[in-house]
């Protein structure tokens, strides 16, 4: 975290910043940003020095940590499962999450063996926020939760899901069925799922996945709604547009990368301020572009990605890549592990980056350019 001079220096570059491009103001307490600027036309120091004012954001979406000199590496906070990772603030719902996020697609997919052994470890680590999708797994995702997690754990975690349906019928019968393999009653978080374009956006309002949201509040199926997406950010800012104003969304979900940090249709540089103003809670994903930050990704045994230039650890460590994320303004980041190994790594990460000092990886963003330009790494971007 920014201690000190330090932290007085990025808070006044962020002044003189806000007044270079035309911030009608910021409310840190809301975590509120109005910048008034095209965001795409920046140059590489300009995009740097944008990245290093979001992430004094960051400092005050944290609680309070005391890790330092306890081996337990926790901020206080613990259940009766034991001692819960750090947790934020998730923008003005009220609500804290841990920063890191358990992700419901590798459960889906895994085996059960390993599925039940990742949900008991996460638990076991420290992990209170547990995401899911309708689609993951054929449903396989979500029963495995209802299975595995609900039984138990249910009074101490957060738990979510999301609906890809494109109108008020598909998304009526998405959310009941997630409830159903989810074995509960309400949901703390039902999205949106996978925005693709703002024309997909703009026919999703028009079909009524909007209303359906506002009642699933309203009937107590869930208690906070948002949106997801990681194929085109102006399908979020579309979103923002239209519903941001509307105290219905809660939070925003996104890939949040040190590739797409470095694109002309960067997520994190265009959708992030507006989301900020808009007060929704940032849930972070493709941290690692799907796996493919590294020279081989393996899904049930078959290898689906291969490049002889891989991102990590050529050109940059998991520990960079991993940290970059958590840098940014974000309430959780949610983690895709389909073994304990995978699992663990990512939290000793979390917890290394409560207890190291301070490093600016913004550099690697120059550095990282040419993989956006080719967009093979970021595969699922159509922008």
């Amino acid at each position: 975290m920014l201690r000190g001079g330090k932290a007085k220096i990025y808070w006044s570059r962020l002044g003189a910043w806000c007044l270079s491009f035309g911030a009608s103001y910021f409310d840190f307490g809301a975590f509120s940003v109005n910048l008034h600027t095209s965001l795409n036309i920046m140059d590489m120091a300009s995009r740097r020095e944008f990245l290093e004012s979001l992430m004094v954001l960051t400092s005050g979406m944290m609680l309070p940590w005391q890790a330092q000199g306890n081996p337990d590496l926790h901020n206080g906070s613990s259940d009766r499962w034991g001692p819960v990772l750090p947790k934020r603030k998730l923008a003005t719902t009220g609500i804290e999450v841990t920063m890191l996020g358990a992700g419901g697609y590798h459960i889906g997919w895994t085996t059960e063996k390993d599925a039940q052994q990742v949900i008991e470890t996460a638990i076991e680590q420290g992990i209170r926020f547990f995401d899911s999708a309708y689609s993951y797994g054929d449903g396989q995702s979500e029963r495995r939760y209802g299975k595995y997690l609900i039984p138990k754990y249910r009074d101490e975690v957060f738990i979510m899901s999301k609906s890809t349906a494109t109108d008020y019928a598909g998304a009526r019968k998405e959310l009941e069925e997630s409830l159903r393999r989810y074995q509960v009653d309400q949901l703390d978080l039902w999205q949106i799922h996978a925005l693709s374009s703002p024309e997909d956006t703009d026919n999703r309002i028009k079909n009524g996945v909007l209303r359906l949201a506002e009642e699933a509040i309203k009937e107590g199926k869930t208690r906070f709604v948002g949106f997801t997406g990681h194929a085109s950010p102006y399908a979020h800012l579309r979103m923002i547009e239209q519903a941001g104003s509307s105290g219905l969304f809660s939070t925003l979900q996104m890939p949040i990368n040190l590739v797409d940090a470095a694109s002309e249709h960067s997520f994190a540089r265009l959708v992030i301020p507006k989301a900020l103003d808009a007060g929704l809670g940032l849930l972070a994903m493709k941290t690692l572009a799907d796996g493919r930050f590294f020279g081989t990704k393996m899904m049930e045994a078959k290898t689906v990605w291969e490049t002889p230039n891989p991102v990590v650890p050529t050109h940059a460590s998991i520990e960079d890549a991993i940290h970059f994320a958590f840098s940014m303004p974000i309430s959780t980041l949610i983690t895709g592990a389909e073994n304990v190994s995978f699992l663990k790594e990512k939290v000793n990460l979390a917890k290394s980056f409560m207890t190291l000092g301070e490093k600016d990886r913004s550099q690697l963003i120059e550095t990282l350019a040419p993989f956006d330009k080719d967009g093979k790494v970021e595969y699922y971007k159509t922008v």
